[in-house]
C-alpha cells in the first residue's frame, strides 16, 4: 500500500488531507476534562428507598491513568526494567486537572521535582516522608484513592455513606446533614456530605500532609481541602469532580474530573488488598540487611 502511494505522488497530498480532516473532525467531537458531566437527556437516578436522593450504592471503578500521573503523561519503562520488562511500565495517559496544569508555588514545584527523583527511595528514618506513600502501602487520602487502578464500594443509608476502597482496606464514613469539624488530622481527612439536587457533594478537610495525589509527585500539605461532586449521568456512570484547595502549596484552586463506571459483571463484588504485609520487605528489608552486617 505504501509503495503504491510513494508512486502516486500527488496521492499522498490529499490523503494527508483527508486523514487531517478526519482528525480534527473526530477531536472536535470528543469531551475535555469536564465536559462531560451532564446527565443523559431524560435520565434520572433511581432514588434511595424512602428519600428523594439518588441511589449511589454499588461497585465503581475509575477508568484513567491518573494514578501514575494527574497530568498528561508518556509510557515510560518500569523503574527495575532488567527484572520485570514491562510488568511495570507506566501507561501514557491523559489529564484528568482541568486545564491542564496544577497552579504551584514556586517553592513548592521544587518539592514536587525532588518527591518525583526520591518516589522509590525508602529512608529508614523518615518513613513517612520520604517516597510514595502508595509503594509503602500507606493510605491513598482523597481523591487518590478515587482513581486508583482498583474498584471501590458505596454504601448508602439515609444519614450516611460509606465508601470501602480495596486498596490497603481504606474506608470513609460520610456523615449527611450538620457538618462536624475533624477532631485530629486523618490519612483520608474527615468528610461531611450533602446533597445539591442529584449530586452528592463531600466537604473533605481534616487531612494530614502525608498523602500524594500520584505516583510521579504531585503532592499537598496539611492545609489540604477538597470538596468532591458525584453526579449519577446514567445507569452505569457517576461523573466525579473535585475541586483542590492548599494555599501553602498553590496559588489558586484547581479541579479534576472523570467519569467513574459501575461494574456490571454478575459476580462482581468487593474484595479486599490488604497489602501491608507486602510491603513489609520492602519498606523494613534494608533493616534486616544492615543488622545482619
Amino acid at each position: 500500500m505504501w509503495k503504491w502511494i510513494g508512486l502516486k505522488g500527488w496521492t499522498v497530498g490529499i490523503v494527508a488531507t483527508v486523514l487531517a480532516a478526519a482528525a480534527a473532525v473526530w477531536l472536535t467531537g470528543q469531551p475535555t476534562v469536564g465536559e462531560a458531566q451532564a446527565p443523559a437527556q431524560g435520565f434520572k437516578a433511581p432514588r434511595l428507598r424512602g428519600t428523594n436522593n439518588p441511589d449511589l450504592t454499588g461497585l465503581w471503578q475509575a477508568m484513567v491513568t491518573a494514578n501514575w500521573d494527574v497530568q498528561d503523561h508518556s509510557a515510560e519503562q518500569a523503574p527495575a526494567v532488567r527484572q520485570v520488562g514491562v510488568w511495570l511500565a507506566q501507561p501514557p495517559g491523559q489529564s484528568i486537572v482541568e486545564g491542564g496544569e496544577i497552579p504551584y508555588r514556586k517553592e513548592a514545584l521544587a518539592k514536587r521535582q525532588e518527591n518525583f527523583k526520591n518516589r522509590l527511595r525508602v529512608d529508614h528514618d523518615n518513613v513517612n516522608t520520604v517516597g510514595d506513600p502508595e509503594a509503602k502501602c500507606f493510605l491513598p487520602g482523597v481523591p487518590r484513592a478515587t482513581y486508583l487502578p482498583y474498584p471501590f464500594q458505596i454504601i448508602q443509608s439515609t444519614d450516611k455513606i460509606v465508601i470501602a476502597y480495596q486498596f490497603a482496606g481504606a474506608s470513609r464514613t460520610v456523615p449527611i446533614g450538620k457538618p462536624t469539624e475533624p477532631p485530629v488530622d486523618f490519612w483520608m481527612g474527615w468528610s461531611n456530605g450533602r446533597w445539591d439536587g442529584d449530586t452528592l457533594v463531600v466537604d473533605v478537610k481534616g487531612f494530614n500532609d502525608m498523602t500524594w495525589f500520584d505516583r510521579a509527585g504531585n503532592y499537598h500539605s496539611d492545609a489540604l481541602h477538597v470538596v468532591e461532586r458525584y453526579t449519577p449521568i446514567t445507569p452505569y456512570h457517576m461523573m466525579y469532580e473535585a475541586t483542590i484547595e492548599d494555599p501553602k502549596v498553590f496559588t489558586r484552586s484547581w479541579k479534576m474530573s472523570f467519569p467513574l463506571y459501575r461494574r456490571m459483571e454478575n459476580n462482581a463484588q468487593y474484595l479486599e488488598f490488604k497489602c501491608v504485609d507486602l510491603a513489609e520487605e520492602y519498606v523494613y528489608g534494608g533493616l534486616v540487611k544492615r543488622s545482619s552486617q
